[in-house]
């Protein structure tokens, strides 16, 4: 067992609930759309243990078109984890970084990734968490699995084929406790240009007897990664939120991201408090994002764009994270 949580703290990708029985939540989440972009769905798949013990692995279904979402309950002993790389499996459910196969009473299939945009995982920072990865006492944990790929294959939706080939997708996870009780995340790999994936989230992170906001974000452009986090110094110049828009404004000691959210409508979901599946956070897959990105210094615009199919979620108290 303490092989396999050693093994895991240096592959965020990987199960890592290895001996947990309570207060605990994991779960992955895959983001597919097809090529025409009129099918967006999101599969989430993980576990969860309340304080009491009681567990239990789920499949949660999002519908980005329908704005609807569904969560499938499973029985705890359904669930399974390699211990060496990333692939679990939920009854006759699989993920992993590669592919998915899906065995659920409304959707049915196989779907295959390739060119996967992985976060950079160096033994000492490991992931998007870089060094907070290494804290044992955090309440949520993130992972970036695949900033964006290809997707091959076709899913029975509702008794209706789906082709998803052509397709681009992207992966995350979170493990903890709880979700923030306040935080902002969004994403999109949808710009006209191809090979442009943004990923940005902040939130209010609990931290011995206080609290500071907390900021793991990146935008992968063609080929290279830029990172803002809280961990390589970069500072939030800007936070705003309304009904109707997100902006944020970040800098790290070269660049700038501007990021301008045009909010769509939103479908429920459960979310972990306690390790309880009994929160409600509300997710849009439809909204429109602009970037702006700048290497300051020499005052030059190295991308601006607009972004489709957005993934968005404003939740809980909000308030301690605007600017």
């Amino acid at each position: 067992m303490l092989g396999n949580k050693i093994r895991s703290l240096f592959n965020p990708s990987h199960f890592q609930g290895w001996g947990k029985k309570r207060r605990y939540f994991e779960g992955w989440y895959f983001k597919i759309l097809s090529s025409d972009e009129k099918s967006a769905l999101a599969i989430i798949p993980g576990v969860a243990m309340d304080t009491s013990g009681n567990r239990h692995s789920f499949i949660q279904l999002l519908d980005g078109r329908a704005k609807s979402a569904h969560y499938h309950k499973f029985d705890f002993g359904s669930f399974s984890a390699s211990t060496d790389r990333f692939l679990v499996s939920i009854d006759n459910n699989h993920f992993s970084e590669d592919s998915v196969s899906l065995d659920l009473s409304e959707l049915k299939g196989k779907l295959c990734f390739s060119g996967n945009v992985a976060w950079p995982n160096p033994w000492y920072s490991p992931g998007i968490m870089g060094p907070y990865s290494f804290v044992p006492f955090m309440e949520c944990y993130h992972g970036i699995i695949s900033m964006d790929h290809i997707i091959k294959g076709q899913l029975e939706y509702k008794g209706v084929p789906v082709d998803f080939s052509g397709g681009r997708g992207y992966i995350e996870k979170d493990w903890g406790r709880s979700f923030p009780e306040g935080y902002i995340w969004m994403q999109s790999n949808h710009f006209k240009e191809a090979g442009v994936s943004v990923k940005a989230s902040i939130a209010r992170i609990p931290w011995l007897n206080s609290s500071f906001v907390g900021l793991i974000s990146g935008v992968w452009l063609y080929d290279r990664l830029i990172r803002f986090t809280t961990y390589n110094g970069s500072v939030l110049r800007k936070v705003a939120v309304n009904s109707a828009k997100v902006e944020i404004v970040i800098e790290n000691k070269k660049h700038r991201l501007e990021v301008m959210v045009e909010r769509d409508s939103s479908a429920s979901l459960a979310s972990p408090v306690g390790g309880h599946m009994d929160g409600r956070i509300e997710e849009s897959m439809s909204s429109g994002i602009e970037l702006i990105l700048t290497d300051h210094n020499a005052g030059k615009t190295l991308f601006t764009g607009k972004g489709r199919n957005a993934a968005v979620e404003v939740a809980g108290k909000i308030d301690g994270i605007l600017l």
